[in-house]
């Protein structure tokens, strides 16, 4: 039976689950060439696994629920018993042996912060949600992520365009609303793959890279400026595409939003010193959460874009994707030991 959204509670975050395995390198070396390891730790990686986990950190007050697929491994376990260790119902995330558990092995040079990535797809790659029924399903939103990163999802379909489309399609069919997240990635596979989800999408919520990729606009100038109306007609273009009622993109800067009845709502970043940034990963998954959290709680636009960038800014606290973000009121804190930076562009 369908339900209105509005009869609905919770979240449901499906894509990718991943392991990051951070290693704390002296230098990076040539090839053949002896680097070494000064420390390592572990972390959250991937759309779903982040977001869960950042919500539960803010203190969501409604249900939380992941889906996907992990390898029946010691990494697969250890997701498992993080998502029970937040409350994340887990019963739509099932276990595989036909691949292991998807990991990244983050490389980060001791002197000066860079990062090289190396990714085992694994398990991720064959999730087909196959076992994920929206019927039984009370959350009110479903988010999808990341396209790009999920082989079988990323699929074509001979109606939708994709198996990610066809899955979000069932899920607004059920009465959810949806919401996608994709990776960034120098390719021309985002209009191939990411252009016949948005037909089925009610919050797109991008980094300016990856609106600019899908859309084919230069949101940066040649000095690495934010053209403010590059990033507007970006927004519009991808609601002409078929997201339903919101874009949102992110960014350094902070960020933006462009409803479906065109109006817009702009947000700076937080005036973070350079010593308080630890590291970017999951930044952008931070500020996704925040969004959707005041999303889901009917928050207007504005407040949501708020939390988005406060939530982001927690989250640069630690090198790691989750561990710097915190109870929501103390991630909102942090605007006011820190300030805003100047307005970016008002609207038309």
């Amino acid at each position: 039976m369908k339900n209105n959204a509005s009869n609905r509670r919770g979240l449901i975050a499906g894509g990718n689950w991943i392991i990051d395995q951070v290693k704390l390198i002296d230098v990076y070396p040539q090839r053949e060439q002896l680097g070494n390891i000064l420390g390592q730790s572990e972390g959250t990686g991937g759309s779903p696994y982040n977001l869960l986990v950042d919500l539960a950190k803010m203190g969501a007050p409604f249900p939380l629920q992941g889906a996907g697929l992990v390898g029946k491994d010691i990494l697969g376990k250890r997701i498992l018993d993080d998502c029970r260790k937040h409350k994340i119902d887990a019963k739509f995330i099932s276990e595989t042996a036909k691949a292991p558990t998807s990991y990244t092995d983050v490389m980060t040079e001791k002197e000066n912060g860079r990062r090289t990535f190396f990714h085992l797809r694994g398990a991720n790659a064959l999730w087909d949600a196959s076992d994920l029924n929206f019927s039984r399903v009370k959350a009110r939103i479903f988010h999808l992520g990341y396209l790009l990163l999920l082989d079988a999802m990323d699929a074509p379909d001979t109606k939708y365009g994709t198996k990610a489309a066809r899955l979000l399609a069932s899920a607004q069919a059920a009465g959810i609303k949806t919401s996608v997240d994709v990776v960034s990635e120098d390719s021309d596979r985002f209009a191939k793959i990411v252009s016949p989800a948005l037909k089925h999408v009610d919050y797109c919520i991008l980094n300016e890279i990856e609106a600019g990729k899908t859309t084919g606009f230069k949101v940066r100038t040649a000095d690495g400026k934010l053209d403010t109306v590059a990033l507007r007609h970006a927004a519009g273009t991808l609601l002409q595409q078929g997201v339903r009622e919101l874009v949102v993109i992110h960014f350094p800067e902070g960020g933006f939003a462009r409803t479906r009845q065109g109006d817009d709502f702009w947000q700076p970043s937080l005036k973070l010193p350079p010593k308080f940034i630890a590291g970017t990963a999951g930044a952008g998954d931070a500020f996704c959460a925040g969004v959707l959290f005041g999303l889901h709680e009917a928050w207007d636009l504005q407040r949501c874009l708020f939390n988005g960038v406060c939530v982001a800014a927690a989250s640069l606290s630690d090198p790691t994707c989750t561990n710097g973000v915190k109870p929501l009121p103390v991630c909102l804190s942090l605007a006011k030991k820190f300030g805003i930076r100047p307005p970016l562009e008002k609207p038309y």
